[in-house]
């Protein structure tokens, strides 16, 4: 809340806010008297103290007060108090320490002074006893601090136990906008530093005491963070703050923040005792620098700002405001201006150094640009409103002006710039611009007098020098591609002859090459409907008909694109469908029910290079293969037709599983090119139905699935690299003894791989659901029911089961019917 007693907010009525604006204004006048009264009475005492103790008369007093001031740089009621409070210590009393000092406390404060500051007020009374002894004390203290840290000490000291003040920050202006932090006494040092400094921003507390020259009363700490800005710890730790300003003659240049712990509004008393308090401050912080004692834009800096502006071409003036002796901003003094700078008057340039805005532009005052400039001068944001209108009166006929301004804070001025936007000028730039932006440019031909204008943009457009004027209509078929000229020359008859519209494309010749232009013009007749002018606007559409070929050409290749990949797409699927036949249903193998699985990718159009094999060996073992090749289409075909028939081709002829692994390493690298080297992993495995022994190798492959009573895991897994990737990669084998009614699954990455997920979750998810199928009985169907519960799947899937039966039938083995496919193999 602002100032005592708390104005109606901007929702009241306007009947409801100026009286309440009246009422402020004259309790304001009355303290104000009440301030003035007390210290005449503190003056008058003072001049009589001096009188019975020196034996002068009144004047020579007053003099004598004036002297010891001045020597001792205090103000004058700062020697009047100390004058009356001399008078109470006689000599021979001890010395009292300055309150705040180390051997000063509150209880060792000095007795109320003779004086009394209340006595003259309206309303005097215990509230009045109790204040004496604190401005008493404050009064003795200031006499002897030195600095705003002492001076805020001093206020804690004297005004923490009566007023639970608990800290005191006070802050001046500084000069390039904001405030300073000069003093400070209960907080910390590191809070100290975060606020050592407070930008120009809008809704600071201190910033508008300062600006309104009236405290700023925060009460409510949930309703005050909603309306400012607040300086400090969270509002929890001070409920309840008050910013006052200081000054004695002149702005204000300080104020004072009282921080206090009691969360209460405060009182009619306490308010007038922090302005009194705030007031006596003034003689102690008025050497700390004031907002336009060090302002950086100096005599030198203004002649440089003077040479910028010399060179623009557009209108700019270097302000400096003009206080009123109570800091309030009256006008402003031209000190630089740009050449295009003109007033009402006429006068330009470096004439209007020295004048004022009220004098040059007399019709700003009041306006919002005349608050835009006070607005940017307090806060730094730079002003960049609405247009203004700028009425005058030119030899007696009004006229009026819209201009664009924008101004901008240099240290304690403003540089304000303009630009006019008169309606004919605006529409002028704007005709320009969509010239420009459109790429076009209008053209009118008077048939009767064969004169010719050409827009700018139409030079541009045709690639001719303006120096050269508009071209004749005889010369424009010389420029034309000759295949348009039929085609422009019947538009042209129809226009003249017929006196029909016209939008024809046409294409020209000119230094830079063949460009695409169009003409679109109709015809103006006389009352006998003879055609008499033509206008209309050529274009240019060179960048577009550009476009457009690109856009065909992208298009024609992305069809060919589509079409070849489609195709190797099919050639692809037919040659895995050749080398990968899916059986309808498990397949016996070497005592094995084997449930296989193949599932494509669902995004792309390229066939992957997932795959398998199980096949019968000469001694009634079993081969079983799964592998991946990384990559999709043509090439991973390839590359997996080339593992899966030599990978056969070795295990048949005798060779063990490591070699095997050892010799596709090899097989790979070698036949890698210096753009291209495949890569693929591998699990192959073989089983001996006499003892139920799977001997198995792996290359980079993720780990078989048991499932056995009840429970799955993943199998330890034997060393083994990606085939294709080193020449030195060693391959390992491991054992396992298969039991009845084990279920072993071989599978590639499609199956367990989410995008962003580690693979670990797919893994566990996997073994969780296969031991949750074969639970529940599906265990024949295995394979293919993993696959049917991967949808949208990103990449292809290959799973193949090996069930060892839980009794051994020698007919049928798998409990289903005879394969129709013949052989028990596949692959």
């Amino acid at each position: 809340m602002k100032s005592d007693p708390a104005l109606p907010g901007d929702g009241s009525a306007p009947e409801v806010r100026a009286p309440a604006r009246v009422v402020a204004r004259l309790r304001a006048e009355a303290e104000a008297m009440e301030a003035v009264a007390s210290t005449a009475a503190v003056l008058e005492r003072a001049k009589g103290v001096l009188m019975a103790q020196a034996g002068v008369n009144a004047d020579a007093a007053y003099a004598l007060l004036l002297r010891r001031a001045g020597r001792r740089r205090r103000t004058l009621m700062e020697e009047c108090r100390i004058t009356l409070g001399d008078l109470r210590a006689r000599p021979g009393a001890p010395a009292e320490a300055p309150p705040g000092s180390p051997g000063g406390t509150p209880e060792a404060a000095p007795d109320p002074l003779p004086f009394d500051p209340g006595r003259d007020l309206a309303r005097p009374g215990r509230a009045a006893g109790r204040r004496r002894p604190l401005l008493a004390r404050l009064a003795d203290g200031l006499a002897r601090v030195h600095g705003a840290d002492e001076v805020a000490a001093l206020l804690v000291t004297v005004l923490g136990g009566a007023e639970d003040v608990d800290a005191v920050m006070i802050y001046t202006a500084a000069a390039a906008g904001g405030m300073d932090l000069a003093g400070a006494a209960g907080i910390s040092e590191a809070l100290a530093e975060q606020w050592r400094h407070v930008p120009p921003l809008s809704g600071v507390a201190a910033t508008v005491a300062l600006a309104g020259r009236e405290p700023v009363w925060l009460e409510d700490p949930a309703h005050d963070a909603l309306r400012y800005r607040l300086i400090g710890d969270p509002p929890e730790r001070w409920p309840s703050r008050a910013w006052v300003p200081v000054f004695a003659e002149g702005p204000a240049t300080a104020a004072v923040g009282f921080f206090r712990t009691r969360r209460a509004p405060f009182t009619a008393d306490t308010r007038l005792l922090l302005r009194r308090a705030a007031r006596m401050c003034a003689g102690p912080l008025r050497d700390l620098r004031r907002p336009d004692a060090a302002d950086p834009v100096g005599e030198a800096d203004v002649a440089a700002v003077q040479r910028i502006l010399d060179a623009l071409s557009g209108a700019a003036l270097l302000l400096t405001p003009l206080r009123s002796e109570d800091g309030e901003v009256e006008d402003f003094r031209i000190d630089a201006a740009a050449p295009a700078s003109v007033d009402v008057a006429g006068r330009g340039g470096k004439e209007l150094v020295g004048r004022s805005i009220l004098e040059t532009y007399p019709t700003v005052a009041g306006t919002d640009l005349w608050e835009g400039y006070l607005d940017t001068l307090i806060t730094g944001t730079d002003y960049d409103g609405p247009s203004y209108i700028h009425h005058e009166v030119t030899a007696g006929v009004p006229r009026e002006s819209s201009y664009a301004v924008r101004a901008t804070r240099l240290g304690g001025r403003l540089v304000v710039s303009w630009i006019r936007l008169d309606t004919s000028d605006r529409e002028a730039r704007r005709l320009a611009d969509m010239q420009r932006l459109g790429n076009l440019g209008w053209a009118d031909w008077d048939l009767v007098t064969n004169t010719i204008n050409w827009s700018d943009q139409v030079y541009v457009i045709f690639g001719r020098a303006p120096a050269e004027g508009p071209m004749p209509l005889e010369e424009l078929p010389l420029h034309l591609v000759p295949d348009d000229l039929p085609r422009l020359d019947a538009a042209v008859h129809r226009l003249l002859g017929e006196g029909r519209a016209i939008d024809q494309r046409f294409r020209v010749t000119t230094a830079e090459g063949i460009r695409h232009l169009r003409i679109v013009a109709e015809a103006g007749t006389d009352a006998a409907g003879t055609p008499v002018e033509v206008h209309g606007f050529f274009q240019d559409l060179s960048a577009q008909r550009d476009a457009e070929l690109a856009l065909r050409e992208s298009e024609r290749a992305v069809l060919v694109q589509r079409g070849m990949l489609q195709a190797e797409r099919i050639l692809a699927a037919r040659l895995q469908h050749a080398l990968l036949p899916l059986q309808e249903q498990s397949l016996e193998l070497a005592g094995l029910c084997v449930d296989v699985a193949y599932l494509p990718s669902d995004s792309g159009v390229n066939v992957g290079g997932d795959w398998y094999s199980a096949i019968g060996l000469p001694d009634d073992s079993a081969l079983f293969v799964l592998g991946d090749v990384a990559g999709h289409g043509l090439d991973a075909v390839g590359t997996m037709a080339q593992l899966r028939f030599t990978a056969k081709g070795m295990i048949v002829t005798g060779s063990e599983l490591p070699d095997a692994l050892s010799r596709l390493n090899s097989l790979l690298l070698h036949t890698a090119t210096d753009t291209h080297g495949a890569t693929a992993t591998m699990i192959m495995g073989r089983y001996r139905p006499w003892d139920r022994r799977l001997t198995w190798v792996r290359a980079g492959h993720l780990p078989p699935l048991l499932i056995r009573d009840g429970e799955a895991g993943f199998l330890p897994q034997p060393t083994g690299a990606l085939l294709g990737a080193d020449f030195g990669s060693v391959y390992e084998q491991s054992a396992l003894d298969l039991r009845p009614d084990d279920h072993l699954l071989l599978y590639t990455d499609g199956l367990v791989e989410e995008p962003g997920e580690d693979i670990d979750l797919g893994l566990a998810r996997l073994a969780a659901t296969a031991r949750r199928l074969v639970t529940q009985g599906h265990g024949a169907s295995l394979a293919r029911s993993l696959a049917a519960l991967r949808p949208g799947h990103r990449d292809d899937i290959c799973v193949m089961d090996i069930h060892v039966p839980a009794t051994e039938d020698p007919q049928d083995p798998c409990g289903g019917e005879e394969d129709p496919h013949g052989p028990a193999s596949c692959g």
